[in-house]
C-alpha cells in the first residue's frame, strides 16, 4: 500500500513541475510566475482543489507520442476568493508553450460547465502560444467549444480573463467574450496576427508590445480593462475586483458590513466645479465626494477618457458609475466613449448592480471622421444599453446636458428612476451661444452692432434655459439639489428602489446596434 501512496505523491510532484524546473526558472527570469504560483496567489490560502491533474493529450503525430505532461499544459479547479467560490484555469507556458490541445480545451470546458451549474465566477489565466499545431483541427474545435461556453455564460456568471503571457490568433476571442480583461505590462500581449504576419501583409514594422501589449490595448483599442506592472499586482487587482460582483445573475452584489465616509467631502464637493462653465474639472473628484472612501475602482481608465466608468460603494453596497469627464474633450460623447459606456452599463444590468450617472455633456462629437465611422450606430449602443437596463438608475446633472446627449445619458424618458440636477445645471437643446445664433439670426444680422446683439440674445436665451428649473417645472428632473445633498439623496433613492421590479417585453433578444 505504501508503494502506491508513494507513487501517487510522485505523480503529483511531476505534475506540479509542469514542463520542468528549467522552464519554470526561465519563466521567472522573464518576470513571470509559473501557472501554479499564479493560482496560489489568486485564491485564498489552501482553498484550491485541482481537477484533471493527470489528464494527458492523446495525439501521436509529429513526435507528440514521446512528449507527455500530466495536466497537458493547463491547471484547472476551484477555490475561494475572500471566502467566495470561484472557478479557475491557468495555462502553463512551460508545457509545449501552453498550446491548446483537444484535452487541454476539454479541461477548460469542464471547469466552465461546473461554473455555470453552480453559479460562480470564472477566472482564466491565459499564457499560451495558441492552438497546438501538431493536433490540427481538433485544437481549433477546442477553441470553438470554449467560445461557445463563454457566450452561453455571458450575463449568467461574471467572467474574467487575465492575460499573463502571449495570447494570439484564435485564442484572443475567448477573452474578448468575457466581461473584463487584465493585462501585465511588458510580459503579456494579444493580437489576431503577430508582427511577422503584419510585416508580410502590410509591410508595417511593429513590435509585439506596440502591436498588442498591455498599454496598446488599454489606450488604443480598449480591449484591456485593467493594467498591472507585474503578475503579483495583477492578481491582487483581480481579487479586489471580484468583491464588487455577485456570484451570478440571480444574486445581489455582496455588501461589506463596514464602510467609511469622510464628512468633510460634503463641503469639498461644492468646490470642485469652477464658476466659469467653459473651464474643465475632474468629474472623478465629484464621484469620490459622493461614494464611500477609497471604494472607486475605475474601469478602462486609459481608454476614451471623456467618459469615466467604474465600481464604487454607497454605505457598503456596490454601484456602477458612469460619468462624463469635462477634463477630457469637454466630456463630449464620441464613438469610443459610447462603446465603453454601453458595455459597462450592460454588465451592471446583467448582474443587478444599480447605476449612478453623473452628467455634464455638451453633445456628441461632430466631424466627418466620427460620422463616417458610424457615430450614429455607436452612440445608439449607449442609448440602447440604458434603455434596456432594469436595475435601479439615478442621474445627477452637474452642469451641461445638451441635445441628444442629454437623452442618452440616462434621462427619465429612457427609463431612469430618479433624475436630480444641481443649481449649476443647464438642460437645453444646445448651448446659449449656438442657440442664439440660430433663433435670433435675422435680428443679429440686422442689428447696428451684430456682435453686441448676439451677446444680448445669448444672455436672454441663457436666462431662460441655462438652468435646471424649466426642466424641473416639466418634471424632466425630479428635484434641484445642492451639491452637498447629493450623497444623501442618492442613498435615499437607491434604498427606495431596492425592491424595484421591472421586466422587458417578452422576446428572444433585442437587436442591439452592433
Amino acid at each position: 500500500m505504501m508503494n502506491k501512496n508513494e507513487d501517487l505523491i510522485k505523480r503529483r510532484e511531476d505534475s506540479h513541475l509542469g514542463g520542468g524546473q528549467a522552464r519554470i526558472d526561465k519563466q521567472h527570469q522573464q518576470g513571470k510566475l509559473s501557472a501554479r504560483e499564479r493560482v496560489t496567489l489568486l485564491l485564498d490560502e489552501n482553498s484550491f482543489n485541482e481537477i484533471g491533474q493527470f489528464v494527458e493529450h492523446r495525439a501521436h503525430t509529429f513526435g507528440l507520442d514521446k512528449q507527455h505532461f500530466p495536466g497537458d499544459g493547463v491547471i484547472t479547479g476551484f477555490g475561494t476568493i475572500h471566502g467566495r467560490l470561484v472557478y479557475v484555469f491557468s495555462q502553463d507556458f512551460t508545457v509545449l508553450g501552453g498550446s491548446l490541445s483537444e484535452t487541454h480545451a476539454a479541461k477548460i470546458c469542464r471547469i466552465m460547465d461546473l461554473a455555470m451549474k453552480n453559479g460562480a465566477p470564472l477566472i482564466g489565466l491565459n499564457d499560451s502560444g495558441g492552438a497546438r499545431i501538431q493536433e490540427g483541427v481538433v485544437s481549433l474545435a477546442g477553441y470553438a467549444d470554449i467560445f461557445y461556453r463563454n457566450t452561453r455564460a455571458s450575463g449568467v456568471i461574471p467572467q474574467i480573463s487575465v492575460i499573463m503571457g502571449p495570447c494570439a490568433g484564435g485564442a484572443v476571442y475567448s477573452p474578448a467574450l468575457t466581461d473584463f480583461v487584465f493585462m501585465v505590462e511588458e510580459t503579456s500581449y494579444m493580437f489576431v496576427t503577430g508582427p511577422n504576419v503584419v510585416k508580410t501583409v502590410t509591410h508595417e514594422e511593429v513590435t509585439s508590445e506596440d502591436l498588442g501589449g498591455a498599454k496598446a490595448h488599454a489606450e488604443k483599442s480598449g480591449v484591456n480593462h485593467f493594467i498591472a506592472a507585474n503578475d503579483v499586482e495583477c492578481l491582487k487587482k483581480v481579487r479586489d475586483l471580484v468583491t464588487y460582483f455577485p456570484q451570478n445573475a440571480n444574486e445581489l452584489p455582496p455588501r461589506p458590513s463596514q464602510f467609511e465616509f469622510s464628512e468633510n467631502k460634503l463641503t469639498t464637493i461644492g468646490q470642485v466645479m469652477p464658476d466659469n462653465i467653459n473651464v474643465p474639472y475632474d468629474m472623478r473628484k465629484i464621484v469620490e465626494c459622493v461614494i464611500d472612501d477609497k471604494s472607486f475602482r475605475e474601469v478602462q481608465e486609459d481608454f476614451a477618457k471623456n467618459i469615466v466608468i467604474g465600481f464604487g460603494r454607497l454605505e457598503g453596497k456596490t454601484i456602477g458609475i458612469v460619468a462624463n469627464q469635462p477634463a477630457a474633450m469637454a466630456g463630449v460623447l464620441d464613438i469610443d466613449a459610447s462603446r465603453k459606456g454601453a458595455r459597462f452599463v450592460r454588465f451592471c444590468d446583467a448582474f443587478n448592480i444599480p447605476l449612478l450617472v453623473f452628467e455634464d455633456v455638451p453633445g456628441f462629437l461632430p466631424g466627418t471622421d466620427q460620422e463616417w465611422r458610424g457615430i450614429i450606430t455607436h452612440g445608439a449602443k449607449l442609448l440602447y444599453a440604458f434603455s434596456e437596463a432594469t436595475v435601479p438608475r439615478i442621474t445627477v446633472i452637474t452642469r451641461k446636458a445638451y441635445g441628444g446627449a442629454f437623452d442618452v445619458m440616462n434621462s427619465k424618458n429612457i427609463g431612469a428612476d430618479l433624475n436630480y440636477a444641481w443649481p449649476t445645471a443647464e438642460i437645453a437643446v444646445m448651448g446659449a451661444k449656438g442657440a442664439a445664433e440660430i433663433i435670433f439670426k435675422r435680428e443679429i444680422a440686422e442689428a447696428a452692432n451684430p456682435e453686441e446683439k448676439w451677446k444680448e440674445k445669448e444672455a436672454e436665451y441663457a436666462d431662460l434655459f441655462a438652468n435646471p428649473y424649466r426642466a424641473a417645472e416639466r418634471g424632466i428632473v425630479d428635484d434641484v439639489i445642492l451639491p452637498s445633498e447629493t450623497r444623501a439623496k442618492v442613498i435615499a433613492g437607491f434604498k427606495m428602489l431596492e425592491n424595484k421590479a421591472e421586466t422587458l417585453p417578452h422576446k428572444k433578444h433585442g437587436n442591439i446596434p452592433l
